[in-house]
């Protein structure tokens, strides 16, 4: 009977994953669009300068929306949170090729769809926390990470067969028509039970959610939120170009090469949860060995100026930084469903991530005229150092140490005692 109950818990939370798998692969294949079809745009002459604005526009109202909304999740069901944000950015795919020859109208509409899509990611997070047991949970966050990482991928496969206004269109429909269904899906889980919202409050206690959130080592998980969010979305966006103009490829092979990184990346999520389980299940550790590999490999780069070895090194750099990333987003964020602020940690931790990641691209671009690309990649190594410095075990040091200094107190052997 307890096995029958078990697998039931499991089906179930492959349903709930599933779908929300599905509906962030929408989400992704929409924001990485204006990416993929940027050279097709500068063709038909718009600026760069014009597209840069606007993707700019994006990456700071995703960034506030996943703030705003993700406290707001903590109280909305993620049904209608879900399900609009698809919606609503749907509708903004639709009307930015309309009206993208209109700088400021095209801003403020692509600036739309960033706040929107960031209505999802805080409260699907808290539905799967809330709805499924922890090492579900893990499971379900590790299916919608990876579909994240296989949106680039897919936006550019779009835009290879299809015209730019043509692959708005496309992805604005796969929005539509996921709100719709999952709108439907959500409903029937609700009604058969599978789903339930308010499980959970925010504990009332001395010190507040604050002080819980603390305990809970909010600030190194912030900090590793703002060190990965860099490498995941900066190192990603400049990408192609360090192809092309450090490597010295031609614009058409970088783009290829670019393409089949963006798919071995995209494997991250399954190759960090595989550590995880290696390790006993312990996120700290994995988070630490990610890293220092991570480190490791960015100094590769630095070293190796081969181009097929240098581009290994590169991708190798970047899975590892974003398998720390996975723990984040996989493991500690659903951890916290019995403090009731899934959402809003998520929402936040997010923020953190993407405008720490508008900031760098800001600077990188300056950075790549101003100290060339050889320098650049010491930043980047220099970035996921500070990673690893991070996620050393200072309170199990600490413990430890003061275990120590108590254990010779008193103790004839002070030489000992003064040489720990």
């Amino acid at each position: 009977m307890k096995k029958m109950k078990l697998s039931s818990r499991a089906k179930h939370a492959v349903m709930i994953g599933a779908l929300c798998s599905v509906s962030y692969l929408a989400v992704y294949i929409a924001r990485n669009i204006l990416g993929a079809v940027t050279p097709q745009m500068i063709e038909n002459g718009f600026l760069e300068s014009n597209i840069g604005a606007i993707s700019s526009s994006y990456f700071i109202t995703y960034a506030i929306g996943q703030l705003i909304n993700g406290a707001i999740g903590d109280k909305i069901k993620a049904r209608y949170m879900i399900c609009m944000g698809l919606f609503f950015a749907g509708i903004a795919n639709i009307l930015f090729p309309i009206f993208a020859e209109d700088q400021t109208v095209a801003i403020a509409i692509y600036a739309s769809s960033g706040f929107f899509l960031a209505m999802i990611y805080g409260p699907m997070t808290k539905l799967v926390s809330e709805n499924t047991d922890p090492i579900h949970a893990t499971r379900c966050s590790l299916g919608y990470t990876f579909a994240s990482f296989i949106g680039s991928p897919a936006a550019g496969i779009l835009a290879s067969f299809l015209t730019w206004k043509s692959v708005f269109i496309a992805g604005s429909i796969a929005l539509i028509a996921m709100a719709v269904v999952a709108f439907c899906c959500f409903l029937l889980m609700e009604r058969k039970g599978i789903i339930k919202y308010g499980q959970y409050k925010r504990e009332k206690q001395k010190g507040g959610s604050f002080k819980e959130l603390f305990r809970r080592r909010i600030i190194k998980f912030s900090l590793i939120s703002i060190l990965t969010g860099i490498i995941r979305t900066s190192v990603i966006f400049w990408l192609p170009t360090y192809i092309a103009q450090y490597l010295n490829f031609a614009p058409e092979k970088a783009a290829g090469i670019y393409t089949v990184a963006t798919l071995f990346i995209a494997t991250t999520a399954f190759i960090s949860v595989f550590v995880y389980e290696r390790l006993k299940r312990n996120m700290n550790l994995t988070i630490l060995i990610m890293f220092s590999i991570s480190t490791l490999m960015f100094l590769g780069v630095y070293l190796v100026r081969q181009p097929v070895i240098n581009v290994i090194f590169m991708v190798l750099a970047i899975m590892s930084s974003n398998a720390a990333a996975t723990m984040l987003w996989s493991r500690y964020c659903p951890s916290l469903y019995d403090t009731g602020m899934v959402s809003s940690v998520t929402g936040f931790l997010d923020f953190l991530s993407y405008m720490a990641a508008a900031f760098a691209n800001l600077v990188f671009a300056n950075a790549v005229t101003g100290i060339g690309w050889s320098n650049l990649i010491l930043v980047w190594m220099g970035i996921v150092g500070l990673g690893l410095i991070v996620a050393l075990p200072y309170r199990k040091m600490f413990k430890k140490f003061s275990k120590r200094r108590t254990d010779n107190v008193g103790s004839k052997n002070t030489a000992a005692a003064d040489e720990w």
